[in-house]
């Protein structure tokens, strides 16, 4: 397939353009009331080990797909979901230039796999915001090479069964005007070579719920993001928080679990207000008993405000991660980990419409 790239970014960067697009199609469809957990699109979990090692590294000794035991033993346990992580730089080793075809090859594998055990797949370059050192709308990394990434990546999965589009893990050290500008540009080109699927857009500051009102002195997520173009208004917004003390799920006590609770009931209501999505992309914790209490938490919070969240996947399970990793929920040698006591009954009753979210709309 070939684009005109500059064509799509130009009409993207002009007031004309953005009109045009914007008025192809508005198909959001915002629903009155929730349910319960049924009506969440996604209850699933990250699978990490692709994002490792670096760009040139060696699979299976730097980094790894999903292994098929993995696969089987979290569909097994009902989860719908998996975000599967990648890196930039190991799919597209130069910017602005064709993927490297063994790495796509790989990530298609591992997409046909988990497809083929029923997973819904959201697509996740893990990256931060960052390409090999340098930030997005940085002098090395333009936002027209970020959408340039985004239409090669869209090209290859547009309109497949299950596929949604996660445009970034987390950017951080990025203003939010500068990652708006980004993240409308990738939004332009993916939808200009024909690609409906759905877009998970973050905000800046690694897309925190309980900052996402907080203005770091450049203007806050909740004010920014408003200005997010998508010409057939197929997005939600990605959010990922933790419980413990700094908020980065990297400590295994949750002393801040009545802090996220509340940063998700307040960015509800801020949802509901404007008539937006969202989805928990990563949350996590360890075994203690205040973190198993807060997970329950979040996820009874999203299923009684299914009009709003599109759902939640867990982090993390991965083939690599250490059995002394806090949030790890990878199964040992002495089997289950102490988070699926209360992952698992959040699976419950099964989707009313699996999929629902990522139903590919009609062209207008």
């Amino acid at each position: 397939m070939r684009w005109d790239t500059d064509m799509y970014l130009e009409a993207v960067n002009s007031r004309r353009g953005r009109a045009v697009l914007s008025g192809l199609l508005a198909g959001f469809i915002a629903s009155s009331a929730s349910a319960g957990p049924a009506d969440l699109c996604f209850r699933g979990l990250n699978i990490s080990g692709a994002e490792y090692g670096e760009f040139d590294g060696v699979e299976g000794v730097n980094f790894t797909y999903p292994s098929a035991s993995t696969v089987s033993y979290f569909a097994d346990k009902g989860f719908d979901t998996v975000r599967l992580p990648f890196k930039w730089e190991r799919l597209q080793p130069r910017l602005g230039e064709a993927f490297e075809r063994t790495e796509l090859e790989r990530l298609k594998t591992s997409v046909a796999g988990l497809r083929d055990k029923g997973f819904l797949i959201i697509l996740d370059p893990h990256n931060f915001g960052y390409y090999s050192g340098n930030n997005i709308g940085s002098a090395e990394v333009s936002p027209r090479q970020f959408a340039q990434f985004w239409i090669r990546l869209a090209a290859e999965f547009a309109n497949e069964d299950g596929i949604g589009f996660g445009l970034m893990n987390e950017p951080h050290d990025i203003a939010p005007a500068v990652w708006l500008d980004a993240a409308n540009q990738a939004i332009a080109g993916i939808r200009a070579v024909g690609a409906r699927n759905l877009i998970l857009v973050p905000g800046t500051h690694w897309s925190g719920v309980v900052t996402w009102p907080e203005d770091f002195g450049q203007g806050s997520n909740a004010m920014t993001m408003l200005g997010i173009i998508d010409p057939i208004d197929n997005y939600a917004f990605e959010v990922h928080q933790y419980m413990d003390k700094d908020l980065s799920g990297t400590n295994e006590a949750c002393v801040n679990a009545d802090l996220a609770v509340d940063g998700m009931e307040k960015l509800s209501d801020w949802l509901r207000l404007h008539g937006k999505r969202a989805f928990l992309g990563e949350f996590g914790g360890s075994k203690d008993a205040d973190c198993l209490a807060g997970l329950t938490r979040m996820t009874d919070h999203m299923a009684s405000h299914s009009d709003v969240w599109l759902g939640w996947t867990y982090w993390a399970g991965g083939d690599w991660w250490s059995p002394e990793e806090g949030n790890n929920i990878q199964p040992t040698a002495e089997g289950d980990r102490a988070q699926l006591s209360v992952l698992l009954p959040a699976l419950k009753p099964d989707a009313t419409d699996p999929g629902a979210c990522l139903r590919i709309p009609p062209a207008g």
